[in-house]
């Protein structure tokens, strides 16, 4: 359940971190009593829809990878592609860093379900107050080394469960003038290098410290997220063509005021806090 929730959630616009905690919160499951072990499934959810991703955009991603390469070899930026995977590679700087620096703080403080609540709600709207004033005179093509680091600045602030990251990149990109298909194919090529180096740096925990005794979960989840994860992206991706964040900003609003509810009715271990 976890993985497909994952995997359902990590492209589209309403907070993957968010829903893995408040699921479990709502439902009042219980995990396991060792928050490391349950931040390392969380990244082998995210290295799941990962898989699912490249599956998805190999050729863009072998694309790019060539190109970055070439430039390396030049010394220079020559052609759309190369400017493109330097914008890729720059954009990814600023969320690396950001989870490297506060990983722990986010783990222990940002997570209670209501500030995930209030940022559901508040990023939902703005996501549609922006979308539908913004332009659309931008494609890919358009985006410059800057442009990918201001949008590398706004996946940092994803860091925050609630926000999405997917969701903060799409506003972004759709403030500076690309259009929704172009924002949201950038959105999920962005994301994939950071989730990468999350699963590597996380991956080397399992094989120091192993599964202890999860691994049947790790995989379930690992393979749900994935293949979730890809039909979610090819689905988004036809959907944002012709439409508009309109019922995202709805969802959100509706699982804030559910969260709301119930802490106020002071559900038993709904506390909030």
């Amino acid at each position: 359940m976890l993985g497909i929730t994952q995997g359902v959630t990590e492209f589209a616009p309403v907070s993957s971190s968010g829903h893995l905690i408040l699921v479990p919160w709502l439902f009042g499951w219980h995990i396991v009593d060792n928050p490391d072990l349950n931040k390392t499934f969380d990244v082998a959810l995210h290295v799941g829809t990962l898989l699912g991703a490249l599956v998805y955009f190999w050729k863009d991603v072998w694309k790019y990878l060539r190109a970055w390469l070439r430039s390396i070899r030049s010394r220079r930026i020559q052609t759309v592609d190369e400017r493109l995977a330097w914008a890729l590679v720059i954009g990814t700087i600023p969320g690396g860093a950001a989870g490297a620096l506060f990983e722990e703080v986010i783990q222990k403080k940002l997570g209670q379900p209501w500030l995930i609540a209030v940022m559901l709600a508040a990023f939902g709207v703005v996501l549609l107050v922006v979308d539908r004033r913004a332009k659309s005179d931008l494609t890919m093509a358009d985006l410059t080394v800057g442009r990918g680091l201001t949008l590398g600045v706004a996946q940092a602030l994803a860091l925050q469960p609630g926000v999405s990251r997917s969701g903060i990149t799409m506003t972004v990109a759709r403030a500076m003038g690309l259009d929704r298909e172009s924002a949201t194919r950038f959105s999920f090529l962005l994301a994939l290098p950071i989730i990468a180096g999350a699963g590597l740096l996380k991956g080397i925990h399992l094989v120091n410290g192993g599964f202890h005794g999860y691994a049947s979960q790790f995989l379930w989840g690992f393979l749900s997220s994935a293949a979730s994860g890809f039909v979610v992206i090819w689905g988004l991706l036809a959907y944002l063509r012709r439409h508009d964040y309109k019922y995202f900003m709805i969802y959100r609003l509706a699982v804030a005021a559910i969260v709301l509810v119930v802490i106020a009715a002071g559900v038993p271990g709904a506390s909030g806090i």
